[in-house]
């Protein structure tokens, strides 16, 4: 091959490249709002309607009450776990250029994550079997059966804590990329790698505090604040794509 194939062969690579993250981005700038619009609502808003905190009676009373809100908001956590995956393998693509190494444990990270909070999904189908009284559970008396959907709930929420540390940790290979990578601002970069350590943060304090609620005041406003970033980038994706270096074209 002459010198001035390989620069042809050399810019055609490069051409393909840039084709392939400007899709990746494209695709992000659609998967984003549709990721975080189910998230709110199948983690926050669902849990936030139908849970009444320390009222057992109450809350099973308002998942009988809005069961097919409920199912949404099972369907709605699983989607969101599906689109991570497509998310996470885009933001592989967009890149993979910039340090493979850190790229590639991105994606593991963020896999891990997964599975764990779709199989911790099956403690909320587990309140819907107890609550539809199957024969099998004649033998509680309703106090009993209210007491299993509390358990279910909250090792549901002890399943979510878990999962919330891979949710943190492919946040450092994610923001250490966006801030070298020239394609964001820096800032956001940093930013993400901050709410990396929020998420882990409010996910250990959760488990070696016995009595976190007795600090949650304190710790929520602070871990809220840190964990936006991961928030600040998918907005800046959606707005404004990624400025992919003229040099890569």
């Amino acid at each position: 091959m002459t010198a001035e194939e390989k620069t042809k062969s050399n810019k055609k690579a490069a051409t393909m490249a840039d084709s392939s993250k400007r899709r990746a981005v494209t695709a992000l700038r659609v998967l984003y709002p549709i990721w975080f619009v189910l998230g709110l609502f199948g983690v926050m808003y669902v849990p936030a309607t139908v849970i009444v905190a320390g009222d057992a009676m109450a809350t099973a009373s308002n998942i009988l009450a809005n069961e097919l809100l409920f199912r949404m908001g099972i369907v709605g956590s699983l989607t969101v776990q599906v689109i991570q995956i497509f998310v996470v393998l885009l933001l592989y693509k967009l890149f993979k250029s910039v340090n493979r190494s850190y790229a590639s444990l991105m994606v593991v990270f963020a896999l891990v994550g997964i599975p764990i909070a779709m199989l911790n999904t099956l403690n909320r189908l587990a309140t819907l079997l107890v609550l539809n009284g199957a024969d099998y559970l004649k033998a509680f008396e309703p106090n009993q059966l209210h007491a299993l959907v509390t358990l279910f709930l909250n090792l549901n929420a002890q399943g979510q804590l878990i999962a919330t540390i891979f949710w943190g940790l492919w946040l450092f290979p994610l923001g250490y990329l966006i801030y070298k990578s020239g394609y964001f601002p820096r800032i956001l970069g940093i930013w993400v790698i901050i709410g990396g350590v929020g998420y882990v943060l409010d996910s250990l304090t959760h488990f070696i505090l016995p009595n976190y609620a007795n600090y949650e005041a304190i710790l929520f406003p602070v871990v809220l604040l840190m964990t936006l970033g991961e928030i600040l980038f998918a907005a800046w994706i959606f707005l404004k794509g990624a400025k992919i270096p003229e040099t890569e074209s």
